[in-house]
């Protein structure tokens, strides 16, 4: 994977967007990283993709395991790095832990016919799909550095996929007890439909998986899943309710400002 020449982005760009629902993180303590690396990684393919965030995961894991030793011995600690990889997959449909393989609606030979893998991965939830045109996030986030609460974390990057649609003349919002984000999302709305899906996995409070967010995706693959276990709502894409296609590398640019906002983080290219 290519690495681009380091540059940094602080959240001081972004005072005049709405009102927050989410407050800010606080400012960072002593001992707390809050520098972020993006990685652009493009079209990749969904194995390498996985397998690269549990290479960064074990990466932050052993310096929090020797951070451990070194406290018992008073040694100094290390700090630990923060990621966030962007980027779009091929078609592919996984399922999370939780979820129910009845889900997926296609055989082997239907998968192929349509040019889409399946697999199974570790994060919650149930299944999604991916795709060409579909923004993708992963932090591979120490929470030690920002807070450790993973509620709170799904609700920020809810909140920073909430404030990118605003941007766009789009209001969008939460349905209580479904994670994600949605359209018409008001109680008793006739046609709630849900823009970005997450799925997250924590591990001693390292982050990986993430957002997957419907830009100028083929929104047929839908229809052979029941997203996220979901039967009774719909699926939109940021094309579709525009009227026209955008820009996924002005999407993803314009999404940071967002997220170091609300992580109170310093966003900088690897």
């Amino acid at each position: 994977m290519d690495l681009l020449p380091n540059t940094c982005a602080s959240p001081a760009s972004v005072a005049t967007f709405p009102a927050l629902t989410v407050a800010p993180t606080p400012p960072a303590t002593a001992g707390q990283n809050r520098r972020v690396l993006v990685q652009r990684l493009g079209l990749v393919a969904y194995e390498p993709t996985w397998a690269y965030q549990e290479e960064l995961l074990a990466k932050t894991l052993a310096i929090k395991a020797q951070n451990r030793q070194a406290e018992e011995t008073g040694s100094a600690k290390l700090l630990t790095d923060n990621y966030l990889l962007l980027c779009q997959h091929p078609h592919v449909y996984t399922l999370g832990k939780s979820g129910k393989p009845e889900h997926l609606l296609l055989d082997e030979a239907q998968l192929a016919q349509h040019g889409a893998t399946f697999h199974r991965i570790n994060r919650g939830g149930d299944i999604t799909y991916h795709g060409p045109g579909q923004l993708v996030g992963y932090p591979i986030l120490d929470l030690d550095n920002f807070f450790t609460d993973i509620h709170r974390y799904l609700r920020v990057l809810e909140e920073a996929i909430i404030r990118l649609l605003a941007n766009y003349g789009l209001s969008a919002g939460r349905i209580a007890g479904l994670t994600g984000v949605w359209l018409d999302f008001a109680e008793g709305a006739p046609n709630p439909r849900k823009i970005c899906a997450m799925g997250v996995k924590c591990s001693r409070w390292v982050t990986m998986h993430g957002f997957a967010l419907n830009l100028n995706t083929d929104l047929t693959y839908f229809g052979h899943i029941v997203p996220c276990g979901i039967t009774d709502k719909a699926v939109t894409s940021l094309q579709q309710e525009l009227g026209h296609a955008v820009s996924v590398e002005e999407v993803q640019e314009r999404l940071l400002p967002h997220l170091a906002e609300l992580l109170g983080a310093e966003f900088c290219t690897m």
